[in-house]
């Protein structure tokens, strides 16, 4: 019987891509109020569950836990992970993180990570849907392991993983012991839709609140003050213009034609 894991999958609750996106607050900071489950996280948690279920589930003693960093919305990203498979959920929540940039985000979220004792493998997506820097996942040196980006493939066996990474002409195996940080593409799987078992269930499901002080983390080095960056400005995106209309008199073709090489698209 192969060894059962104990994964941490790191899902972040972002404003929903349907609706324009809003800047408000000291520093610009993102209008959460209209927010969801950032869509590539749901990735990471199905190649979680997709592997912890490969060694009968739960009950075998598998575990795999949403973590999530934010405000009191935030919850409802981990609430979204348990009705899709999740065994339980952090909820990392306290005003000083107001702010926090990728650098500021990644210490706290090594810092409960660590909280939650050995972990086999901590899963992200390959970039939020918001930010989308990618560099949280990238700063798995905050918890001094190794490190897979960008796995379009993920295996376990025993104490190690493989994965594959692919490029636009090429592609790699790579292998690392665990306990190892990896994020997956949205190319890995498709991820499940949360069914109305799992959404029951989900109900008697556990959700920790955890607070920098539970994690031994001081304010002074997340949101605004521990950040390595900051918004200094920020305008409206301007409105859209009226497009160039081409009437076609016998000769559209060509008015299009010398449309796009002023527009220099030839």
């Amino acid at each position: 019987m192969e060894e059962t894991l104990k994964i941490v999958v790191l899902v972040k609750h972002v404003p929903d891509a349907q609706f324009d996106r809003h800047l408000n607050g000291e520093g610009n900071t993102a209008d959460r109020d209209e927010s969801i489950l950032s869509e590539l996280d749901e990735y990471a948690l199905e190649a979680a569950l997709q592997l912890a279920e490969a060694r009968g589930g739960s009950k075998a003693g598998n575990q795999v836990i949403a973590l999530s960093m934010g405000p009191a919305g935030a919850v409802n990203a981990v609430k979204k992970s348990l009705q899709m498979g999740a065994t339980e959920g952090v909820h990392l929540t306290d005003e000083a993180l107001a702010g926090s940039d990728a650098a500021a985000t990644s210490l706290a979220l090594a810092a409960a990570v660590r909280h939650l004792g050995d972990v086999d493998l901590v899963i992200t997506g390959m970039a939020s849907t918001d930010g989308e820097t990618s560099l949280v996942p990238a700063q798995a040196e905050r918890l001094g392991l190794p490190q897979v980006t960008f796995a379009s493939t993920l295996e376990v066996d025993g104490g190690r993983l493989t994965a594959r990474r692919d490029a636009d002409t090429s592609s790699e195996t790579v292998e690392a012991p665990l306990p190892a940080v990896v994020s997956v593409t949205d190319q890995i799987n498709e991820p499940r839709y949360p069914n109305f078992k799992g959404i029951i269930a989900a109900k008697r499901k556990s959700i920790s609140t955890l607070s920098l002080a539970d994690i031994g983390v001081d304010p002074a080095q997340v949101g605004f003050a521990g950040s390595w960056t900051t918004v200094t400005s920020a305008e409206q995106r301007p409105p859209r213009t009226a497009g160039t209309i081409i009437t076609d008199e016998g000769d559209a073709g060509i008015k299009l034609v010398d449309f796009l090489a002023a527009q220099k698209l030839l």
